[in-house]
């Protein structure tokens, strides 16, 4: 079911300005309880994420700070603040965001992470 929606979409032109595929890109938010960057995040960002270019093209998961990585991820160093976005390509870090610099910067911040990304997935 996915991959044809996924079909569609390319076929019809609705993709984002984003190359990579959806199901390569993950972003992982990296987040811990009383965080009040991740509180203003969830405001301003989390109710558009998934109906956004970016959010169709890396879709979120959410990851405790303390807890252990899920199986698979490699990142290149431990993330010690919150909110750390960490943009997965196969489950693999590509770039981060650390910090919420607020919305006005992380948009763009995030669609270089992207742009950067789909450079290398398409080697």
């Amino acid at each position: 079911m996915l991959r044809t929606l996924f079909a569609l979409t390319i076929a019809t032109g609705l993709w984002g300005p984003f190359p990579a595929v959806a199901s390569e890109l993950e972003l992982l938010m990296i987040e811990q309880p009383g965080c009040i960057y991740c509180a203003a995040w969830d405001a301003e960002i989390a109710p558009q994420y998934p109906l956004t270019d970016e959010g169709k093209a890396a879709p979120l998961a959410r990851q405790q700070l303390r807890a252990a990585l899920p199986d698979g991820v490699v990142l290149h160093r431990p993330p010690v603040f919150t909110p750390t976005f960490i943009l997965l390509h196969n489950g693999v870090e590509t770039g981060r965001i650390e910090g919420y610099p607020g919305e006005d910067f992380f948009w763009p911040l995030l669609a270089g992470l992207l742009e950067q990304a789909g450079n290398t997935t398409e080697q």
